[in-house]
């Protein structure tokens, strides 16, 4: 009798065991489990986003370096979809997007090209006002997703 008593509760601690995993299965986020991390979708979409510190005072040759320099040069490059360009007064802060057919094809692009074009932008803005270093302080620089 004892023994059969025994058995008996150790199959109901095994059940309730068995009910519990299935439940904190259930209940944990399953799709989050599969989801595969950013770097990984490398044919979407992708928005580059920078944000300098742009004087009032320097706000034309930013925008005409902007025009004269990267965008000749953002229009060669391959994966190259377009850019918008924005600034807040208040913040004296300019807004770049710039929009890539695929993380892949940005990336791609050599550094020392980047370099050298941010050179060429950096040189256009100091003879443009005259000064020995350009004022633009880079604050943020990352990317966007696209989401569904």
């Amino acid at each position: 009798m004892k023994l059969n008593l025994n058995l008996k509760k150790k199959f109901q601690r095994c059940c309730l065991v068995f009910i519990c995993l299935v439940v904190l299965i259930f209940q944990s986020d399953i799709p989050n489990l599969k989801a595969f991390p950013m770097d990984n979708y490398q044919g979407e979409m992708v928005i580059e986003e920078l944000r300098l510190k742009v004087p009032s005072d320097a706000k034309a040759a930013w925008l005409n370096a902007e025009k004269e320099i990267w965008e000749p040069w953002l229009s060669s490059q391959d994966g190259f979809l377009g850019r918008q360009l924005f600034w807040d007064k208040e913040k004296e802060e300019a807004l770049i997007l710039v929009n890539w057919k695929s993380k892949k094809l940005w990336k791609s692009i050599p550094m020392s090209e980047v370099n050298l074009v941010q050179q060429k932008f950096e040189d256009n803005v100091k003879t443009t006002l005259n000064v020995g270093e350009s004022p633009f302080e880079l604050i943020y620089e990352g990317e966007l997703n696209k989401q569904v």
